[in-house]
């Protein structure tokens, strides 16, 4: 019998993955790899919060989206440092996800 995590149908935990991942492929310029470190977990911090936060529920679970949007902001800025291509997407999703956890957080 399978069972699903509530999470993994979000549409605002699949946008995170997939900026988690998209940060991880790509190339960073020479002398940033201290931006790619930062920027990569902030990512991945923004998922697991995420998943986190879903699967707790309540005041324990919102802190753990009020982290994940925090941790959203954080990558946001790291493209804000640098010109990726595909970079400004990536915020735009950035910005969606952290619309989403505002969202979320109200309830």
């Amino acid at each position: 019998m399978a069972y699903d995590y509530r999470f993994e149908q979000m549409d605002v935990y699949r946008v995170a993955v997939a900026v988690a991942r998209w940060m991880r492929s790509q190339h960073w310029p020479t002398g940033t790899s201290h931006l790619r470190d930062q920027g990569t977990r902030a990512a991945d911090s923004m998922a697991l919060n995420i998943a986190e936060g879903i699967g707790r529920g309540g005041k324990p679970g919102r802190n753990h989206l009020r982290i994940a949007q925090g941790s959203a902001a954080e990558a946001l800025a790291v493209l804000d440092l640098l010109d990726l291509p595909g970079g400004v997407e990536q915020q735009q999703r950035l910005r969606r996800v952290g619309a989403m956890l505002t969202k979320l957080q109200d309830r």
